[in-house]
């Protein structure tokens, strides 16, 4: 295996991990309310 293929890989790779961990943390209860807190965020004009 090349360089390119190895760096493809760990990419794959660390890019499924950090979207399982975003979707671990935005599916859990215990973090709802803040999530929900947040939802308006970008629309505000403040």
């Amino acid at each position: 295996m090349t360089t390119q293929d190895w760096v493809g890989m760990l990419m794959t790779v660390a890019v499924f991990i950090a979207m399982a961990v975003a979707f671990f943390y935005a599916l859990r209860p215990k973090n709802a309310k803040m999530l929900e807190d947040q939802r308006m965020t970008p629309l505000r004009d403040e």
